[in-house]
């Protein structure tokens, strides 16, 4: 992995659908998650269609990047610790457990948000994630998603 390949440009095809991080999606916000030291980051641009009142996005996509953010986020943490290769097999996903929000301002939707999600915890196939969404450097949002490890067998 360069340092410019996102986490979900290695998820194998059965599992790169998803809408919030499914690079085969085409409707979907396809968001490009990358190391920057031990922090995760993405940097997404709300479109004028995530309108909640004018000039604001609506809260429910900001708690979908929060939540596949942070489960990206989990997935390169597993492999991170095992010394492996994100493409290699058998591959990490991660499905949400709990999801918890709060919204500590509007999010503006004429500018990028940087997401930013942190690790606290990795327990077996659980791994709980801290995220926090800022716009023009101001803290909007922030969130904790316990994710668990899909078993391979996942929708089978």
């Amino acid at each position: 992995m360069t340092a410019m390949d996102a986490f979900q440009d290695h998820y194998p095809d059965n599992v790169a659908h998803c809408y919030g991080c499914g690079r085969l999606n085409p409707h979907g916000h396809q968001i490009k998650t990358i190391w920057d030291g031990d922090e995760t980051v993405t940097v997404y641009q709300p479109e004028p269609f995530h309108t909640s009142v004018p000039g604001f996005a609506y809260g429910g996509l900001i708690a979908s990047l929060i939540d596949c953010h942070s489960t990206g986020t989990a997935a390169a943490a597993m492999y991170r610790q095992e010394g492996r290769d994100m493409d290699s097999l058998p591959a990490f996903r991660f499905v949400t457990a709990s999801l918890h929000v709060d919204f500590l301002k509007p999010t503006p939707i004429d500018a990028p948000v940087e997401i930013r999600g942190r690790v606290q915890e990795i327990k077996g196939r659980k791994v709980v994630v801290r995220t926090e969404v800022r716009s023009g450097g101001v803290l909007t949002a922030r969130g904790e998603v316990v994710a668990v490890q899909m078993p391979e067998n996942f929708g089978a």
